[in-house]
């Protein structure tokens, strides 16, 4: 344990696309984002990505617009979770550098 502390210190301080895992963040996203999106927005929720004007305009927006989507939704994610979801979306949608 004491040698993951300051990597998770480091996990924490990188913006979330830079941390995440694309491959691990889709299908955290499909359980627990679309169905939700689809409610709000209709079609298949991608609207809530590519609607204009984008609400989300900078990677650390797109990294706490996940966290607190996790939490409103009790999804039971760890910030690396959040992080590969955000790491996905910003692949997929975003394309932030």
């Amino acid at each position: 344990m004491r040698n993951s502390i300051p990597l998770l210190c480091l996990l924490l301080s990188l913006p979330a696309h830079a941390a995440g895992d694309p491959k691990l963040g889709k299908p955290l996203h499909e359980k627990q984002c679309v169905a939700c999106h689809v409610k709000l927005l209709g079609g298949d929720g991608s609207g809530m990505y590519t609607r204009k004007p984008r609400l989300i305009n900078d990677a650390v927006a797109l990294g706490q617009r996940v966290a607190a989507c996790s939490s409103q939704v009790n999804a039971g994610w760890f910030p690396e979770d959040e992080a590969n979801v955000a790491a996905w979306l910003n692949q997929t949608y975003y394309k932030f550098k």
